[in-house]
């Protein structure tokens, strides 16, 4: 880094250096740090408009409190770069999100300053609490803190930890980071209720020409701080945290040090659990992001002096993209649908549904248990809902998911985008287990179509179903293949021979069907695109394992409990004994980096399929021969 550039920034190696400082050049060393942070996210992408937000919270913690004795907790985690600059990590930010360098999220095993690992919402008050009693335990002395944003907030967890903390004798701070936007356009009734502290400078100019006026009568005097106390209650949401047993301060501008660090000074000396509210702005300081901040969220490499640029050359059409139409299209034709997103509108792909059809779509929020039991509901009801949710966020649903939707048999459809591996957010958002802990449940199926055209057929099948229906996609786009226009659905639960060879077939789920194809040319071996990972084909299963010497299962998900281990089970369910080859997530967390290296890393690249196959294989391939090929 450039001394000229950063000439404080440059002497901050821990967060000791930082208290070292007289706090009169806290704000410049804030407005390095956040030129700093512009400058590493436009060379290697990643979150930023929540980062410049919290440039000074980040700065005013680690001056008040002793961390890392004083334990953080980040909620989320996506803005946290500042963090990581000033604990150590300054000059490893070139590495951010790449294989083997920082992770875009905490880890604990990455610094003694991540005091708890994050990447889902609404974790952070139950941990900080643990945290606090377990100081209490132990009797040690340190602060606990939790700092929430407000979309985050509206998640059931961080009410249940809200719930026990307000009751719990511990030392701790929660400190919520009203941005007014989590990555969607926040929603709901406690969105609105915060919002009201945008009547904050009413409230404060009529409190104060009210004590002018009434100073010289006391008893009236007297009144009017009974009525302003009551009225506080309606114009800010104090009330709402009190009655959880907090003491609540604020709002307060979480921008301007000379506010945050005196509170955070003064609340490190009170007792009990404690409720700070600061207001920030994403983007702040970069008026591009200020404007934009959806667009700025998470943004690749770009150049901070010209911004965001539309690609010279139109992008592949993903596999979001081809929900998003689906749904349009599916609406219209029929008015039972019904939309819903925990929070992911731009992530999944609603935006369009949303102008079109207003009454139909709903964001519940980051809440993604009430989301599928909301979707329970309405189908009850005779709607069709389809649940636009990524795979990983699907896991917080499991229990709704069974009781709510599964037992009752109720048509729900699951749209489960980011299956498989899903690059630069690392193990926290791969979608490496929906097979294996859908398949597992009575009356739901598993489509897993090998491309973009399949998605929105494979879609439109899982429409028509009178059960529970969930189809996984993957990030980005796929093979390239034309999308066709119609709604025209496959059949259910079958496959497809796709390339007839000889000796080895190989099974292909989802998107690894082009790889596989490219193999099996080498090979000479038999693809088949299974497409269902429950129900199976298995009248095609049987048929190809009876005409085959060896098979060969490959999909990008966990190979324990996965597609492959339906095969097997199938196979020995009809006393069918044949070579198999399981291909797939191995049973191990995988970083964050590049998806094609990871894949690669996994053995799920063409050369890596080819490698496991010919080592088990080796003796049933007939290469050389000519492909037959099998139109379906």
């Amino acid at each position: 880094m450039s001394n000229k550039l950063y000439p404080l920034l440059q002497t901050i190696n821990d967060p000791a250096d930082l208290r070292r400082l007289p706090r009169t050049q806290l704000h410049a060393l804030a407005d390095e740090l956040r030129a700093y942070v512009l400058s590493s996210v436009s060379k290697t992408g990643g979150h930023l408009s929540s980062n410049l937000g919290t440039v000074e919270l980040t700065v005013a913690l680690h001056y008040v409190f002793n961390t890392p004795n004083d334990r953080v907790v980040w909620d989320v985690g996506h803005q946290t770069y500042p963090h990581k600059i000033l604990t150590g990590r300054r000059e490893r930010m070139d590495s951010l999100r790449l294989l083997g360098g920082l992770s875009g999220f905490p880890q604990r095993f990455e610094s003694e300053y991540d005091a708890f690992g994050t990447a889902h919402s609404s974790t952070s008050i139950s941990a900080a609490l643990g945290m606090a009693l377990a100081a209490k335990i132990k009797g040690e002395e340190r602060h606990a803190i939790a700092v929430i944003g407000d979309g985050a907030l509206t998640a059931g967890m961080a009410f249940e930890a809200l719930n026990n903390a307000g009751v719990a004798d511990c030392n701790l701070l929660v400190i919520l980071n009203d941005n007014d936007m989590s990555i969607s356009p926040p929603v709901g009734a406690l969105n609105r209720y915060l919002a009201k502290l945008m009547s904050g400078q009413f409230y404060a100019a009529a409190k104060n020409a009210g004590k002018t006026v009434l100073k010289g009568a006391p008893p009236l005097f007297e009144l009017a701080k009974r009525i302003e106390e009551t009225a506080k209650g309606m114009v800010v949401p104090a009330t709402l945290f009190e009655k959880f047993g907090f003491n609540y301060i604020g709002p307060i501008d979480g921008h301007d040090l000379d506010s945050l660090i005196p509170t955070l000074e003064n609340i490190k000396h009170l007792k009990g659990p404690q409720f700070l509210h600061v207001v920030t702005k994403k983007g702040q300081g970069y008026k591009l992001a200020e404007a934009d901040p959806v667009a700025y969220h998470g943004p690749g490499k770009f150049d901070p002096a010209i911004g965001l640029q539309k690609p010279t050359t139109p992008a592949k059409t993903t596999f979001t993209q081809v929900f998003g139409q689906w749904l349009c299209d599916m609406a219209a034709h029929d008015p039972r649908l019904v939309g819903i997103t925990p929070a992911m509108r731009e992530g999944s792909g609603m935006v369009e549904f949303e102008k079109r059809f207003p009454a139909r779509y709903f964001d519940v929020g980051i809440a993604e248990q009430h989301a599928v039991t909301f979707a329970a509901g309405l189908a009850c009801e005779g709607l069709k809902p389809v649940v636009a949710i990524y795979s990983t966020f699907l896991q917080r649903a499991y229990d709704q998911l069974i009781h709510d939707v599964a037992i009752q048999n109720l048509p729900v459809v699951f749209a489960l985008d980011r299956a498989g591996l899903v690059g630069a957010d690392g193990a926290t958002h791969a979608g490496a287990y929906d097979i294996p802990f859908l398949r597992c449940i009575p009356n739901v199926s598993v489509a897993c179509p090998a491309d973009e055209n399949e998605c929105r057929q494979l879609l439109s099948t899982a429409f028509e179903q009178d059960h529970p229906v969930a189809v996984r996609y993957p990030r980005g786009a796929g093979a390239g293949v034309p999308v066709q226009a119609g709604l025209e659905a496959l059949p259910f639960g079958k496959g497809e021979i796709k390339r007839a060879g000889k000796g080895v077939a190989i099974l292909a789920f989802g998107t690894l069907l082009y790889p596989a194809l490219e193999v099996a040319d080498k090979l000479n071996a038999t693809v088949v695109n299974m497409r269902w990972a429950k129900p199976l084909d298995t009248e095609l299963l049987l048929k190809v394992a009876a005409e085959h010497e060896g098979l060969v299962t490959l999909e990008e998900g966990a190979i324990m409990g996965g597609a492959g281990s339906a095969v097997s089970e199938a196979l020995h369910a009809a006393g069918v004994v044949k070579p198999l080859l399981q291909l797939g997530l191995q049973d191990e967390f995988i970083e964050h980096g590049d998806p094609i290296k990871l894949l690669a890393l996994q053995g799920l690249d063409t050369a890596g399929i080819q490698a496991a196959v010919v080592k088990r294989f080796a003796a049933l391939l007939e290469s050389g021969r000519p492909a037959l090929k099998v139109v379906a």
